[in-house]
C-alpha cells in the first residue's frame, strides 16, 4: 500500500493497480509505464511538482505523451511564472521520489491543475505512488480526490 492508494480507499474510490517492472534509471517513467503495461500513452499522466513565483510548490498532471507549458500553466494559477520544482522540493512535499510521485496521497495538499485532455477519457492512469506502480481511475474521480481544477496546461511534444 502507498498514501495514494490509501487515499483512494478511503474515499470509496472505483481503482484498479497496475505493476509493472520499472527502470530505476529511466528518467522516463509514464512513457515506461504505457510501454510496459501496453497503454495508450493518452491515458497515461505524469504528476509534475512546479514552483510559482519562486515560492509556491503546485501540482500539474498532463499526459505522457505532452510537455507542461509553462506560460500556461502560470496563467492558470494566476502567477507571474512557472518552473519545475527542485527533487528535493518535491520529495519533502509529497511524500514520493521521483518517478513515483502520484496526485494522490501527497504529504501536503498543494493545488493542482490536471490537463483538459483528461476530461475526454473514461479512464486514466497515474502514479500509485511507487515507480513501477500506476494506479487507473475515472478522470474526475482524480479531480474530487485533489480538489484540482481542469486547465489545458500540456503541448505536445
Amino acid at each position: 500500500m502507498t498514501p495514494a492508494i490509501d487515499q483512494a480507499e478511503q474515499l470509496g474510490l472505483a481503482y484498479r493497480i497496475h505493476r509493472y517492472e520499472a527502470n530505476k534509471h529511466s528518467g522516463n517513467w509514464g512513457r515506461e509505464a504505457a510501454e510496459q503495461l501496453g497503454l495508450d500513452p493518452a491515458r497515461v499522466f505524469k504528476t509534475l511538482v512546479v514552483k510559482l513565483d519562486d515560492r509556491e510548490l503546485a501540482v500539474a498532471v498532463i499526459p505522457v505523451e505532452c510537455r507542461l507549458d509553462m506560460k500556461r500553466l502560470a496563467r492558470a494559477f494566476g502567477a507571474r511564472k512557472a518552473a519545475m520544482a527542485e527533487a528535493t522540493e518535491v520529495t519533502r512535499s509529497s511524500g514520493y521520489v521521483l518517478g513515483g510521485v502520484s496526485p494522490l496521497g501527497q504529504k501536503r495538499k498543494l493545488r493542482t491543475l490536471i490537463d483538459s485532455r483528461a476530461r475526454e477519457l473514461d479512464r486514466l492512469h497515474v502514479s500509485a505512488g511507487r515507480r513501477g506502480l500506476e494506479i487507473e481511475l475515472a478522470p474526475q474521480d482524480l479531480l474530487q480526490a485533489t480538489g484540482a481544477t481542469w486547465a489545458k496546461i500540456a503541448r505536445a511534444e
